[in-house]
């Protein structure tokens, strides 16, 4: 008979978070796959967990990941950890769950702490459906291309990730792209020092700038850019003109028109993506319907 594999949760700063069911499960395991075993062994030895570790993070993965199926289908039972929070949200662990769900090898979550969930859940803001995108882009030009995303995206909540080294730039950047956004901004969830600022772009850049302390530290923050209403305009362009315009200046077919509209801003009048290559497609078929 196989082991399982476990993905546990661990604490993301408040040792009091840890379950009684993931301690149990760490001390019944038979080897823990461990992001950083030197961070791990600090948790194993304050809940008196002698259980075996092995290195299993980014770097080593996908070398680990062989032997360590073959461990589960020759009988052992392995748990999966991340230094902090839940394994494969933004941290090692999808390589191995996913090599074994193929093997036909039962995964066995032990939920727990999830820094991004945390976030939702204390930010104040619309909630319903969000959209965790990790670590903010280090470059300014990625960080332009994710705000053309978000700025033609129906989503609303976004949840980010960021360095305490980086959060004053990454948060210029967004009080330019997206003044009127309301940012949550969570310092150091669960612990002693726990802060939020809340506001504008414009106004949590501003406590961050006051506090001499804001350079330590972890960082996630939520940001709720509103839903813009496409106003009716007499003057504004159909799809199907657009297509046709793009066509005449360019003397291109019609399947060319769509996919540069869909692409490339400087193409559309609005100087935007006017929509998506699907919405573009069906006013290719109107006019084709016209002719």
């Amino acid at each position: 008979m196989s082991g399982k594999l476990y993905v546990v949760a661990t604490p993301i700063g408040n040792l009091s978070d840890f379950s009684e069911r993931a301690i149990e499960t760490l001390k019944s395991v038979d080897l823990i796959a461990a992001e950083d075993t030197r961070n791990t062994i600090k948790l194993l030895t304050h809940f008196d967990i002698h259980t075996p570790q092995t290195a299993n993070h980014k770097f080593n993965e996908r070398q680990a990941v062989d032997r360590l199926v073959k461990e589960i289908l020759d009988g052992k039972s392995i748990a999966v950890v991340s230094d902090a929070g839940t394994p494969c949200i933004n941290d090692p662990g999808f390589i191995l769950v996913e090599a074994c769900a193929e093997a036909g090898i039962d995964v066995v979550g032990i939920p727990g702490c999830c820094a991004a969930a945390t976030v939702v859940s204390v930010s104040g803001l619309p909630s319903d459906s969000f959209l965790f995108m990790g670590f903010f882009p280090r470059e300014k030009r990625d960080a332009e291309k994710l705000f053309d995303y978000i700025g033609s995206n129906k989503t609303e909540l976004y949840i980010f990730y960021e360095s305490p080294k980086r959060i004053i730039d990454s948060m210029e950047l967004i009080a330019k792209a997206f003044p009127d956004a309301k940012i949550a901004l969570c310092n150091d969830l669960t612990k002693t020092f726990e802060r939020i600022y809340r506001g504008t772009p414009a106004e949590v850049l501003s406590d961050l700038k006051a506090n001499p302390n804001a350079e330590k530290g972890e960082y996630a923050f939520a940001m709720y850019v509103e839903a813009v209403e496409k106003a009716e305009d007499e003057n504004a362009l159909s799809l199907e003109a657009m297509l046709t315009d793009v066509c005449v200046k360019r003397g291109c077919t019609l399947k060319e028109a769509i996919a540069l509209l869909s692409t490339d801003k400087s193409v559309s009048p609005t100087g935007k993506i006017p929509a998506s290559k699907k919405e573009l497609y069906q006013a290719s078929l109107n006019l084709k319907e016209l002719f």
